[in-house]
């Protein structure tokens, strides 16, 4: 009997997952492990949210179904956080739809827009939620590889014509995980041409709009012409607020979009728990003043880790955004090979370049999960391979 679909059998192996078994048996063995792996950062939550989740759960009417409206409270705070950093306006209760984190919204949008044999532009190397909410879609995939070259953009202008005419869904993410790539606003406006005049919806994958350093600043994508037309932008409170496991997030876009994404979610989900959007309407009031100490410590680690890298010879310009370093390793150097041969023999975790797609190959990257210490030491540990590959003359 067969028990796995085709579909299924098309997904990648989700590599972080994967080293989450692995580092509980190193951890059980007694090395001392550095987790630089997930993009899940030791910071507590805001003192905002878990004081207004405290008081949520005792209140009985918190623990209803949810349903896809959610709590009014949560949408109004997501739209005045908009209005107020973006100068976008939108309406909270058609424009603003809570998602159960933004993962879950990214992977169940091409069940709303794309049929089966639509093409689906991927970023490789890319978010694993791309390719799964593709494949589950029966999409036929195209990947575009994310060079340095061409600074990590996805160029839409690049596909053949008639390719191009098959597309029904781009998926986009500055600034970008893993490569830690900006984009212009030139860029973002040239791409949105393209989807206006072709009729591709643009999920705009924006995570990370609050992690920058160096005095940039990350748009909206609201904030090009013509964007409202066509495009869906994803927030979520994972990264800013360091709430990760509290699965909360939010998707902005006009109300035919927003419609479509919410009837797919009401026959597979039934909403974000209350009180974890009172939470998070407590947090998103505050977001400016509460992400400023998280921006501060991890461009702290940020520059500690780029001194440890160019110690070791792997220098990497420092990023203007995101929490995470794509380092490449020497020429001939596979990144599973080598992050493998840096967890058995340093216990160091790391992501190959691959865990987000073929594009990947020859890089990893680091998430600034720990302290600057720790993450200097993981670095150093990442050196002591490279030395004994040199020694042997090796090429994982």
């Amino acid at each position: 009997m067969t028990v796995r679909s085709a579909r299924l059998d098309r997904l990648p192996a989700y590599t972080v997952a994967e080293l989450a078994a692995r580092k509980r048996r190193l951890l059980a063995d007694g090395v001392d492990v550095i987790d630089l792996s997930a993009g899940d950062v030791d910071f507590p939550p805001p003192e905002a949210a878990v004081e207004a989740l405290r008081e949520a759960v005792g209140d009985p009417r918190m623990s209803r179904y949810p349903h896809q409206v959610g709590l009014l409270e949560f949408r109004e705070a997501a739209a005045n956080y908009m209005e107020r950093r973006f100068g976008v306006a939108v309406d909270p209760l058609t424009e603003v739809l809570p998602l159960i984190g933004s993962k879950e919204g990214l992977s169940h949008l091409p069940l709303a827009v794309v049929n089966p044999g639509d093409v689906c532009v991927l970023p490789d190397p890319g978010y694993p939620a791309y390719i799964g909410g593709a494949v589950i879609a029966e999409a036929d995939v195209e990947r575009v590889p994310l060079v340095a070259e061409k600074e990590f953009l996805v160029e839409l202008g690049d596909l053949p014509a008639d390719r191009l005419d098959a597309v029904r869904l781009v998926y986009l993410n500055y600034p970008n995980n893993p490569t830690a790539a900006v984009a212009p606003l030139d860029y973002l406006k040239r791409t949105v041409e393209v989807c206006l005049r072709r009729g591709i919806v643009l999920a705009y994958d924006n995570p990370y709009c609050e992690i920058t350093f160096d005095g940039y600043t990350a748009p909206s994508i609201f904030e090009i012409e013509g964007a409202r037309e066509v495009a869906l932008e994803f927030h979520s409170a994972s990264k800013s607020f360091s709430m990760t496991g509290w699965r909360l997030g939010w998707v902005v876009g006009r109300p035919e979009l927003i419609s479509a994404l919410t009837k797919v979610k009401t026959y597979v989900d039934t909403g974000v728990f209350l009180a974890v959007q009172k939470a998070g309407a407590a947090v998103l009031d505050r977001a400016e003043e509460l992400v400023a100490p998280v921006r501060e410590r991890l461009a702290e680690r940020r520059d500690a880790a780029v001194r440890a890298l160019d110690a070791i010879g792997l220098g990497v310009e420092k990023p203007k955004a995101t929490m995470y370093l794509w380092v490449p390793l020497p020429k001939g150097t596979t990144s599973v090979g080598f992050t493998r041969e840096v967890l058995e023999h340093e216990g160091v975790l790391l992501l190959p370049g691959t865990a987000f797609g073929e594009g990947g190959e020859g890089y990893f990257r680091i998430a600034l999960t720990v302290e600057s210490e720790r993450v200097a030491e993981a670095v150093q540990r990442v050196g002591r391979t490279l030395e004994r590959m040199g020694a042997a003359g090796a090429r994982l």
